[in-house]
Parts: C-alpha cells; sequence; structure tokens
C-alpha cells in the first residue's frame, strides 16, 4: 500500500526520464520533475499529520477523481482547476494513486518537443531524416522551424541523435552545436553515412519511415 512519502516517490521516479528534486531549501516539499522540459507533475510533503500528494489532472478527471474519494480534494497551494490533492490516508486503493500520478505525468510530459525527441529516436543508424520528416513523425508536419529550435536545444544528444538530421536538400547543420561544425559529419561518417561537400544523398541514405 503506498502511504509513504518513499513509496510515492518511488511511484513518481518509476516514469521515464523524471528526476527528484527539492527546489524550495525546504525537506517538506520533495517533488518529481519530467526531464525534458523540468516541469513537475509530482509535490509530496506533509500535511496535518499525513502524507499529501499533489497531482496534475485534465478538468474531467479532475472533478472525476474528487467525487470519487473524499481524500481526493483540490490541490493545496496550488491553482485549483488543475490539480488535486491526494491525501494518504489509506483510503484510496494504490492502483488508483498510481493512476492519478500516471495522468499527472502524461499531462506534463506531452508536448512537441518531447513528441520530436521521440521521433528523432527512430532515426536508425546509417540513416539521415529532414526536419520536416521529423515534424511529421512528431504528429505536425508544420512545425519544421520547431524540430530546428527544439534540437538546437537537446539535453542529451548521445541518446538523441540529431547529428542524423539534416535540411530537405540534405545539407548538414551549417552552425551544429554540439562538439562543432564538424562533428555531426564525423558522427555521421562514424555509423557508415556518406557525406560530400556537407551533403548526404538522401535518395541512398534518406530515412524511409
Amino acid at each position: 500500500m503506498i502511504t509513504t512519502r518513499q513509496q510515492a516517490i518511488d511511484t513518481g521516479l518509476s516514469f521515464p526520464d523524471t528526476y527528484q528534486d527539492a527546489p524550495f531549501h525546504d525537506d517538506n516539499w520533495q517533488l518529481i520533475r519530467y526531464r525534458w522540459n523540468e516541469r513537475a507533475f509530482l509535490w509530496t510533503y506533509l500535511r496535518n499529520g499525513y502524507v499529501c500528494l499533489n497531482v496534475k489532472a485534465s478538468p474531467d478527471r479532475l472533478y472525476f477523481w474528487r467525487d470519487r474519494y473524499e481524500s481526493v480534494v483540490p490541490g493545496y497551494h496550488q491553482n485549483k482547476e488543475h490539480w488535486n490533492t491526494i491525501i494518504l490516508d489509506g483510503s484510496i486503493p494504490d492502483e488508483d494513486i498510481r493512476a492519478m500520478i500516471a495522468e499527472s505525468y502524461e499531462a506534463v510530459s506531452d508536448s512537441p518537443t518531447r513528441r520530436i525527441y521521440e521521433a528523432v529516436k527512430q532515426i536508425p543508424r546509417g540513416f539521415v531524416a529532414t526536419y520536416s520528416q521529423v515534424a511529421e513523425a512528431a504528429g505536425d508536419a508544420k512545425m519544421a522551424r520547431a524540430v530546428g529550435n527544439a534540437l538546437h536545444r537537446n539535453p542529451d544528444p548521445a541518446q538523441i541523435p540529431c547529428h542524423r538530421v539534416v535540411n530537405a536538400r540534405g545539407e548538414l547543420a551549417a552552425r551544429y552545436v554540439f562538439g562543432g561544425e564538424k562533428k555531426q559529419e564525423e558522427r555521421l561518417r562514424a555509423e557508415g553515412v556518406e557525406v560530400k561537400d556537407g551533403r548526404v544523398d538522401l535518395s541512398r541514405f534518406g530515412w524511409k519511415k
């Protein structure tokens, strides 16, 4: 049964790309954040003798959980139109506590930037994709410019292979930020992609999704 703060924290940390944070210089507040945008989806704290959790929810789910359990109340210290507080008094089954935390995680982690990074991860070794291809794979073919912006801020180039993204003519980035202009070419060559005059032949090495 999830009744302790550590159990709640461990549940939050079980989701991908999460980390624990204590931003207020107060050990009573321990937050779990989503790595790629640093937004918190689980707040843990002690109040009135109970461990409490703040979780985000869509409007329909917000009131669904409040109506279902007396120990789910409007979010303490946060926008009550977007957040609920779960009081861990033993009255809520573990599966529903996990469901509420999962819904909060999904609400915070679902973003165009996340979808872009996930799309880039799909590009196989030995191939490249264009910005528009990545945008389409991320769910919106019109956000090719957003792809460039997101990759410029890539928080983990080792896991998100932005060196495999080129423009519509197969040209490498003029200002590749992770190691310098030649680094993108070096990484592609190391993966078997032929680069000539700063360009990749898309007919040979283009990602066929």
